[in-house]
C-alpha cells in the first residue's frame, strides 16, 4: 500500500509521530527516555541531519512510501548540524505549502537570543535550550505534549 498522508493526517494506527532531527545520538536516547518517562507513547522518527530529513520529508527514495515512513505531527529540530541546519531546515519546510502547518520546535543547545529569534522569525513555534538534568528534559517534553500534541490529538 502506497498512501499519501497530509500533515493532518495521522500515521497508521492513530499514532501521533514526532521527527527529531539532531545528528547526537545520545540525544535521540535521552529523548526516547523523557518520553517514556513522561507516559508518553509517540512513535520517535529520528534523522540525523537536515539533509536526511529534506529527503524523508519530500518522501525521496527510500521514504516515498508513507504507509511505511508517515509525516510526523510535529518536528523537534536542532539548530547546528553538519549538511543542512535547522535553520535551513526551517526555510526550506516555509516554501513547502503541505508542511508548512507541521509545528517545529527548536531543541538546542544554543542560548543565543540571536538564534532564538532567527528561529521565530522562519517559523518555529517554540524554542528549548536542551537541559543538562533529565527530570527538566521531561518536562520539556511534557509541555511539548500539552501545547502541540494533545491538541493533535483531539482532532
Amino acid at each position: 500500500m502506497n498512501a499519501e498522508f497530509e500533515p493532518s493526517q495521522q500515521p497508521p494506527g492513530g499514532q501521533v509521530a514526532i521527527l527529531f532531527i539532531d545528528d547526537d545520538s545520545n540525544d535521540v536516547l535521552l529523548v526516547q527516555r523523557a518520553l517514556n518517562k513522561a507516559g508518553l507513547s509517540y512513535p520517535l522518527i529520528h534523522k540525523r541531519d537536515g539533509e536526511e530529513a529534506i529527503d524523508y520529508l519530500s518522501g525521496k527514495p527510500p521514504y516515498s512510501d508513507r504507509a511505511k515512513h508517515p509525516l510526523p505531527e510535529l518536528i523537534l529540530l536542532d539548530i547546528k548540524m553538519p549538511k543542512i541546519n535547522g535553520f535551513d531546515v526551517l526555510g526550506w519546510l516555509q516554501r513547502q505549502p503541505a508542511l508548512a502547518k507541521i509545528p517545529v520546535v527548536i531543541l538546542t543547545a544554543s542560548v543565543r537570543v540571536e538564534d532564538r529569534s532567527e528561529a521565530e522569525k522562519l517559523g518555529a513555534v517554540g524554542y528549548r535550550t536542551k537541559p543538562v538534568d533529565f527530570g527538566e528534559l521531561v518536562n520539556i517534553i511534557r509541555d511539548v505534549d500539552a501545547r502541540w500534541l494533545s491538541q493533535i490529538k483531539a482532532r
